[in-house]
């Protein structure tokens, strides 16, 4: 895995003005079908890792517990390296207790941040983007970034030798509606091509298949490639696909949001002291996955184990772990990109984002430690 290690801030002055809030029902269905709980965790902060949690004893914050969810899931390797090597049970201290959910998807997570069983989550964009929306701007805030990259389109070779045999294909993806099928919807237009959002008909046949299925859908012959995250696109490669297309190639920089860090507005409001501490917890888990990425990778790969019972094999984390920067920066230019990608792909209402970041905690932790702050693309609160 590799880190962003830009500084420079990203403009704030080009502000896009959008009308309209509200999901179209199609996705609002969808939203409320997929994705569910899987674990809840509670364990003392001081005792979540063995590494030097706890060891501000006498830091006291105003909540005594702090609910934070994430994904089983690379793509969340800050939440699962920092909560092994206790660099949020450090910052939190011995008086506030982590309290951990692991979900499947964003639509859950975004309901439990909703209901109030989760404080503050790591997620991708098209999740946190329909939570805002569907609460009119009042549910939560993006608070900072977490990683980017790590999606690819990868294909059989047999059936698909380049971009333009994809054209007739059957491809994959994680669900209707979500990142990776907005992504591959965006680029089938780009093609020249046509596709029903709704269906997945057209030029290209769009298949919604949940990752836990898509390698066993790959090996019967039902599709044909898929447009998935890491490490599913790694677990096809070991079957036989090939990597036809990084989806990092597409954007500037090679970088666009595949995870952010949100947090319920109310909790914000209450308790900013914990929020601080946890993204300070957030920041130090990227530097030191940045310094010790063969040591970050087994940490994330015995989490894996620990919460879905098997580790990954070389063959698919080596290649996996290596397409995921870990980042701060929420890359809020790609985040309003994406939106406008749905849009046009008919799955959303053109949606008004302003003030669904707020970095200002972020951005003083980062100026604390003499960084540069982070852009909003004027889209901040």
């Amino acid at each position: 895995m590799t880190a962003d290690r830009t500084t420079a801030p990203r403009t704030t002055t080009r502000r896009r003005l959008v009308a309209g809030a509200a999901l179209l029902p199609l996705l609002a269905l969808a939203a409320c079908g997929y994705g569910s709980e899987k674990k809840d965790d509670t364990s003392n902060a001081a005792a979540t890792s063995g590494t030097s949690a706890g060891a501000d004893t006498g830091k006291k914050l105003s909540a005594s517990t702090v609910k934070i969810g994430y994904f089983a899931n690379l793509t969340h390797a800050t939440p699962l390296v920092g909560l092994k090597e206790g660099f949020f049970a450090q910052e939190l201290g011995s008086g506030t207790t982590i309290k951990e959910s692991v979900f499947n998807a964003g639509p859950a997570e975004i309901e439990a941040l909703n209901a109030g069983s989760i404080d503050i989550g790591w997620i991708g964009p098209s999740p946190a983007v329909n939570g805002w929306t569907k609460s009119g701007g009042k549910s939560l805030r993006i608070i900072s970034g977490s990683a980017s990259g790590g999606v690819k389109l990868v294909v059989n070779p047999k059936k698909i030798t380049s971009l333009k045999d994809v054209k007739g294909k059957r491809i994959a993806t994680p669900q209707l509606g979500n990142t990776q099928d907005v992504a591959l919807l965006n680029w089938i237009a780009g093609q020249g091509w046509k596709v029903d959002a709704t269906s997945g008909k057209g030029d290209v046949s769009v298949i919604r298949t949940d990752n836990k299925i898509t390698p066993d859908a790959y090996k019967s012959g039902s599709i044909d490639g898929a447009w998935v995250p890491e490490p599913t696109a790694s677990k096809l490669v070991a079957e036989g696909a090939k990597v036809l297309l990084d989806e990092s190639s597409l954007w500037k920089d090679g970088k666009f949001v595949i995870t952010n860090v949100i947090v319920s507005q109310k909790f914000l409001s209450e308790h900013p002291d914990v929020v601080e501490a946890v993204l300070r917890g957030s920041v130090k888990t990227n530097a030191w996955i940045t310094a010790n990425p063969d040591k970050a990778k087994a940490d994330a790969n015995a989490q894996l184990e620990k919460l879905s019972g098997k580790p990954l094999p070389a063959d698919v984390i080596d290649p996996a772990w290596k397409s995921i920067q870990v980042t701060d920066d929420p890359l809020a230019s790609t985040l309003q990109s994406e939106a406008d990608h749905a849009v046009t792909a008919g799955l959303l209402e053109k949606p008004d984002l302003k003030g669904i970041y707020d970095l200002t905690i972020l951005n003083k932790i980062l100026t604390a430690e003499g960084r540069t702050e982070l852009g909003n693309a004027g889209l901040g609160s």
